[in-house]
């Protein structure tokens, strides 16, 4: 999900899309995003572009749906702001020529008609500050078809005279609630399940089993993988994280058909917490090499340290939280101080400190938990019968 620049995200990066594709036939092209009223200047001698957001509407699908976060199955948020976006798109010629608009309006039609599907790096690129491009749900590109009448009514609105237009829905677009949501501790023992089927012929991921099944998995930890068909002369694991620019892959151990083991590199730099994608790729002598399926494996940060300062005049506490591995700029990080959620100060590099100002902090011994892009780190005993709370977590506020 993404924050309030979401809608703008959306018109920059159609803006942006238009204007490269179009300024190599069209060099004097210009894409503006006005009301159709005031698109175009009277003494306009340019070809001319104009997307126009006319309409913000709910989703209905989406609009009181808690999307699933992985990892957290214990937790319940709220659910985003889904929205769809309708654009008009307009096109102009010089001297009002209508052939030549036509041909514009062809052209910016078959660029939107490629990019029907906005990709992460264009929104990503087009508006500094926006996180839409982190949005799991795809961002959707849809020609919409308006009656006369409504296409009348729409022009007559904009108090201007009609012009050849289409018009374009855009969705779902998500803007994640700000309201703080309570953060529960992980339950310690949960059910069984079992699942049954066939065999695959070919090989195929169907279990990753990290140190801790109900937390994830930390740097320099061996995780399992459980498939089928997994054997194999040479067998890498290929590991995939939204924060870098190509996968990595580590070699596995301990191979079977079955099952395959692989230690994560201890390297609290280049591995950042959140979630991975984890596939094998297995070769077999002469044959092609082989992918599996990708299957999520949750990265979680480690608490090296909390020191608690002194309480503040106003009631607030700060703690002081050493973790690893780094959390990076683009990443979300908070800390969880029993239920409390409290946002990571602003930074400007990868840090493996952060200071958390705690507003009207509760007194008493408190579980504290970091949380980096959805995965939390606090970790539960399973030594001892019940599992119990890790103790190193644990602060005492004043």
């Amino acid at each position: 999900m993404s924050n309030a620049l979401a809608i703008a995200a959306v018109t920059a990066t159609l803006r942006t899309l238009l204007f490269n594709h179009i300024q190599g036939e069209t060099p004097d092209i210009d894409v503006t995003t006005l009301p159709p009223d005031k698109a175009r200047d009277s003494e306009a001698t340019n070809h001319q572009l104009n997307l126009f957001l006319f309409q913000v509407t709910h989703n209905a699908a989406l609009r009181n749906m808690e999307l699933p976060t992985p990892g957290r199955t214990n937790e319940g948020g709220f659910p985003p702001l889904a929205l769809r976006l309708s654009y008009m798109l307009t096109a102009y010629a010089p001297a009002d020529d209508d052939i030549a608009s036509h041909s514009l309006l062809g052209r910016a039609m078959l660029v939107l008609h490629d990019h029907a599907v906005l990709g992460p790096e264009e929104i990503r690129t087009a508006l500094t500050g926006n996180d839409l491009y982190k949005q799991v749900e795809r961002v959707r590109l849809t020609p919409e078809t308006l009656s006369l009448e409504d296409v009348s009514k729409l022009w007559t609105a904009f108090q201007t005279q009609y012009r050849i237009s289409v018009v374009y829905q855009v969705s779902a677009v998500l803007i994640e609630s700000t309201r703080a949501q309570r953060a529960p501790l992980p339950v310690l023992t949960s059910r069984i399940s079992a699942r049954a089927g066939l065999p695959a012929p070919f090989p195929v991921l169907e279990g990753v089993l990290p140190a801790d099944p109900y937390t994830g998995a930390r740097l320099g930890e061996t995780v399992v993988l459980q498939g089928t068909n997994l054997a194999g002369d040479l067998v890498r694991v290929r590991f995939n994280h939204p924060q870098w620019t190509a996968p990595v892959e580590v070699a596995a151990s301990d191979l079977t058909a079955a099952r395959l083991s692989v230690v994560l590199p201890n390297d609290a730099v280049a591995w950042p917490a959140g979630m991975y994608s984890v596939a094998a790729v297995i070769q077999r002598g002469s044959d092609p090499v082989r992918t599996t399926n990708a299957l999520p494996l949750a990265l979680a940060p480690r608490i090296t340290s909390a020191a608690v300062s002194p309480r503040a005049p106003d009631g607030s506490v700060t703690l002081t939280v050493h973790f690893e591995p780094q959390a990076r700029v683009e990443q979300r990080v908070s800390l969880l101080l029993g239920e409390r959620e409290v946002p990571a100060p602003a930074r400007v590099g990868p840090v493996g400190t952060l200071a958390f100002s705690v507003p009207d902090a509760p007194t008493g011994e408190h579980y504290v938990r970091v949380r980096v892009d959805g995965v939390d780190s606090l970790r539960v005993d399973r030594s001892v019968s019940p599992p119990v709370f890790d103790p190193s977590q644990r602060v005492v506020l004043p």
